[in-house]
């Protein structure tokens, strides 16, 4: 039920607001994990980093579910399933008493929200392609980084006053309120004609499909090395500067300040991936990200932690690179497979997050009393994401050298 279709900017911030419940849910709880373990009786920092990478397994698995059902009922629906499911598993997190059913919570929720989340990105692929779609991609973006610049900040006020529980509550209105939101206003993207027949075999043809895309499966496995290695820093950054910078009061407002290092160069990517394309923004992005950290390795390899100015304005220029890859690096993997959007977002999107989740898990358990593995993590993550673009390059060349050949 719509009163009219929406404009570009609702739309726009719609699907935002559809994606920022994901980084509401992970980044109100940052000041709150130390609270959250002594009630579920946990103090190693080791299991309440599993608060924040589990609900990435759920955000992996279940677009397998709700990506080849939306490519046959349609969008809407699936929205409203991965809403009812979240808030399944906020109200298992708010009574657990134990790290076993609160990772069972958070799982879930990750799952509830891959819905909203995967289908976001299908209804921008059926109403957008190419370059543009890259740029709505950022726009989207853009407003999606506003959630985690005051989530923290959100976070510790609600604990401040009430409880860790509370920061559950809060998530639970805001799902509800952009769930009656989306019923209200957004139309359904996909057409009937367009609409694939469900059947027990739809994943499998999604895959043999998607896999003969090189660049689809090369840019989904690079966002897998990025967001893996992004992984690390949002589920130890409350580690490093709480513990090891014993930063606890301005924690909040550290990780505002590198989310805004991300959001202004996803702002900007909005209007220069128009002018450049989204192949020469991403090379760029990836080797500053590369040089960064390597430059981190040879300043700081041997010492202890640097002054907290210092780790600030490397993760500050590593973060402005990172702005540039992640709506880019989902638009080109989604470039190709508008034909099969819901289930190709769905298979991506499963194996980025299937790749992240243990890389950020093994990176995360050497950071204890530095922040360098972190960077470590970061410079190998870079490297491997260098060689798929060198190999896709190779590729693209011979692709066009056999067309010629075969002109000719």
């Amino acid at each position: 039920m719509q009163n009219r279709i929406p404009s570009q900017f609702e739309f726009v911030a719609l699907m935002a607001s559809l994606m920022s419940i994901v980084a509401l849910a992970i980044d109100a709880l940052l000041p709150a994990l130390d609270y959250i373990g002594f009630s579920i009786g946990t103090t190693k920092s080791s299991d309440t980093q599993l608060l924040i990478t589990m609900i990435f397994l759920g955000l992996g698995i279940g677009p397998l579910l709700f990506g080849p059902i939306s490519d046959s009922l349609g969008r809407k629906p699936i929205v409203y399933m991965g809403f009812t499911i979240f808030i399944i598993a906020s109200l298992i997190c708010i009574y657990s008493e134990s790290l076993f059913w609160m990772v069972i919570g958070r799982i879930l929720q990750g799952v509830g929200l891959s819905a909203p989340r995967t289908i976001s990105i299908a209804m921008v692929r059926d109403t957008f392609e190419g370059d543009y779609m890259a740029r709505i991609m950022s726009f989207i973006t853009v407003v999606f980084i506003l959630v985690p610049i005051i989530a923290p900040a959100m976070g510790k006020f609600v604990l401040d006053h009430y409880n860790w529980q509370a920061i559950f509550y809060i998530q639970l209105i805001f799902s509800i309120l952009v769930s009656w939101w989306f019923w209200k206003r957004q139309p359904e993207t996909l057409p009937d004609a367009q609409r694939i027949s469900f059947s027990g075999h739809i994943f499998s043809d999604g895959l043999k499909e998607l896999i003969k895309y090189k660049k689809t499966m090369g840019y989904t496995i690079i966002s897998g090395f990025i967001t893996g290695s992004f992984m690390v820093y949002l589920s130890s950054s409350q580690q490093i500067f709480h513990t090891q910078y014993g930063l606890k009061e301005e924690f909040p407002f550290i990780f505002a300040g590198l989310a805004i290092s991300i959001g202004s160069a996803t702002f900007l990517n909005g209007t220069l991936v128009v002018r450049f394309g989204m192949e020469r923004i991403i090379n760029t992005a990836i080797l500053s990200f590369f040089s960064i950290s390597l430059l981190y390795l040879i300043l700081f390899y041997n010492t202890d932690n640097p002054d907290v100015t210092l780790l600030l304005l490397f993760f500050g220029m590593q973060f402005f690179s990172i702005g540039f890859l992640f709506g880019n690096l989902r638009a080109m993997a989604m470039q190709p497979i508008g034909h099969i959007a819901g289930i190709g977002a769905a298979i991506t999107g499963f194996i980025s997050t299937i790749m992240a989740v243990p890389i950020s898990i093994y990176i995360g358990r050497f950071i204890d009393q530095r922040a360098l593995p972190l960077f470590i993590g970061f410079l190998i993550c870079s490297f491997l994401s260098i060689l798929i673009i060198i190999y896709l390059r190779v590729d693209t060349k011979r692709q066009r050298r056999k067309v010629m050949d075969k002109l000719s």
